[in-house]
């Protein structure tokens, strides 16, 4: 994928996001270019980004959030959802922080475990992205 098919894509995914975040989140590495582009899109300046370390299976938070986000709308952002462990670890994480979440992704493959809130197409293979 180059520049001009992302920017055309993030454009297409911001017009079905109708519910403006307080805040967006992105998911290191794949959901910060997708996330900030949102951020411009959405019109939303409030923008973090979280790390997630996987060890085997697992998905543990890296970074923490420490602004209080009880009641906050969040959309948590990813390129593109593989598994889905990671988006699924964090969506917890900011829910028990009281956080009302919804994700969002350019694409997401047939077997993640968690179906996102908005996102363009599944796809069966992972795409490599311009940052990449």
């Amino acid at each position: 994928m180059d520049w001009g098919t992302f920017i055309k894509e993030i454009r297409n995914l911001s017009e079905i996001i109708t519910d403006k975040p307080d805040i967006i989140i992105g998911i290191t590495r794949g959901g910060i270019v997708p996330a900030r582009l949102l951020s411009a899109y959405l019109k939303v300046k409030n923008m973090y980004c979280i790390s997630v370390v996987k060890n085997n299976n697992e998905r543990h938070i890296a970074t923490e959030i420490t602004e209080d986000i009880s009641g906050k709308k969040i959309l948590l952002v990813e390129d593109i959802l593989e598994t889905g462990k990671s988006i699924k670890a964090v969506k917890t994480y900011l829910e028990g922080k009281g956080a009302n979440v919804k994700t969002a992704c350019l694409y997401t493959m047939p077997l993640s475990e968690i179906k996102p809130d908005h996102y363009l197409n599944e796809v069966d293979s992972v795409l490599e992205f311009p940052w990449e």
